[in-house]
């Protein structure tokens, strides 16, 4: 990889600092003129952990990573025992007379849904398309997987952002105003994460600038259109909204999966890494907010009905899922089909919570579900990796608005008003991962199972 983890020429890992060494895979192997499923344990290992560490480069969960290498092994006659963090992989592949044991590091984690599905189409294919080609041309087409470019470009993530934290805000309860003010904010705000991650800026930075930029610009919005429209000051609660594209979805979701099937270190680690993000947007906002005199009041009343602002929501839960997938590199095929279990799970979430008064929590596991077995039925029809569908489906749920007030009320030492509403955040955050884990154990023997 070059320093943005891509794959330089040689199809090598060249990380963007002297805390990773580059592997050179091409030289890394012998290079023997014999099918995979016959060569060395060395060069079988070289396969087995490559898969394992470009799948965890997607941002997926240690249970698929390691049932991915253990897949691979198997064809190869090998057998692999992995252990595996947030970025990091140790393993072992042995056979009855020989052992190989490796280490191998990312220097950033991310999400890319799109390399995902390929990188798990390549496994289901492997032993009747590839388990018979030599070890140097498996790396060559693994090298071509690494170097596929990302489907959009900065602008067209920043505009991604903007469409998703637009059509949130609004299911937050905020209006046109809250809506104009979050695409610009957002848009612009991912626009420069997108453009400093391209340079290698580390994650802390590029997320507090981000972030900080997308309140300033929300503030721009907000004054040209109450100045213009004399618009009231209620609207100005709508930049929390602007800052929502930071919401690390995929290691909050992936974290309690990975705990749920007792893969600890590398549960652990994803939480932990979501809180830093987590801690990170909502600090730098209340900063800006103390700055500018931003406080996170309620919305204004829409004056809508009962069955026009059902009507909204779906649309809305449809754009915002869809902008969400964008982000996370998603084809527009699967961006769309996300949308679709999106505007039906969100939908009937918010719509429960309305109509039957049930807690938020509750409501938010029963739209898990939905979205799990939605995306359960999808996966036996088309092969989408069902966390490309799920947790794009579910970061909607993800309530950034809960997080943001416990952290701004708590930094105003109100301390009880904080710690309620971080509980209410956290009850939902916890429910949203149970909800996929019980679609999983439905429909998946694999996952319900353990060996």
């Amino acid at each position: 990889m070059d320093k943005s983890g891509k794959v330089t020429p040689q199809g090598t890992y060249h990380l963007s600092n002297n805390h990773h060494m580059t592997i050179q895979w091409g030289k890394f192997v012998r290079g023997e003129d014999v099918p995979a499923t016959e060569a060395s344990v060395k060069d079988k290992s070289s396969i087995v952990g490559r898969i394992g560490i470009q799948m965890l480069a997607c941002g997926t969960g240690a249970w698929r990573v390691r049932d991915a290498m253990n897949r691979i092994a198997r064809i190869l006659g090998v057998t692999c025992s992995a252990d595996m963090g947030l970025t990091a992989i140790e393993y072992t592949c042995f056979d009855p007379d020989h052992s190989y044991s490796q280490t191998l590091a990312l220097p950033n984690t991310g999400v890319n849904t799109d390399r995902l599905n390929t990188l798990e189409h390549f496994v289901n294919d492997f032993e009747t398309k590839y388990a018979h080609l030599t070890i140097q041309q498996i790396h060559h087409l693994m090298d071509n997987i690494q170097k596929a470019p990302g489907n959009y470009s900065p602008l067209m993530a920043g505009l991604a952002a903007a469409l998703a934290c637009a059509a949130f805000i609004f299911l937050l309860g905020g209006g046109p105003a809250e809506m104009v003010g979050c695409f610009f904010g957002a848009g612009v705000g991912n626009y420069t994460r997108r453009k400093m991650i391209d340079r290698h800026v580390t994650t802390v930075a590029n997320t507090a600038v981000g972030v900080a930029l997308a309140c300033l610009v929300y503030l721009v919005i907000f004054k040209v259109l109450q100045y213009n429209f004399q618009i009231s000051g209620h609207h100005e609660a709508g930049y929390i909204g602007a800052m929502l594209f930071v919401i690390p979805g995929f290691p909050f979701i992936t974290s309690m999966l990975d705990i749920s099937k007792l893969d600890m270190r590398s549960g652990l680690e994803r939480l932990a890494y979501a809180i830093m993000i987590t801690l990170i947007a909502t600090l730098v906002g209340w900063l800006v907010a103390l700055i500018v005199h931003f406080k996170p009041e309620d919305f204004a009343s829409l004056g809508l009905g009962v069955v026009p602002l059902m009507l909204l929501r779906i649309p809305a839960s449809f754009f915002g899922v869809y902008g969400f997938s964008m982000m996370f590199n998603s084809t527009q095929k699967m961006a769309i089909t996300t949308g679709l279990i999106g505007a039906v799970a969100n939908t009937l979430r918010l719509e429960l919570v309305d109509l039957t008064s049930m807690p938020a929590s509750a409501a938010a596991f029963i739209g898990a579900l939905v979205a799990g077995l939605l995306a359960s039925a999808i996966n036996r029809y088309n092969g989408y990796p069902r966390i490309s569908l799920t947790v794009p489906a579910i970061v909607i749920m993800v309530p950034g608005l809960y997080i943001y007030r416990g952290v701004y009320y708590i930094g105003l030492n109100a301390i009880g008003l904080g710690a309620l509403w971080l509980t209410k955040a956290i009850l939902i955050i916890m429910f949203l991962p149970f909800g996929l884990f019980v679609a999983r154990v439905l429909f998946d023997r694999d996952w319900r199972h353990f060996d």
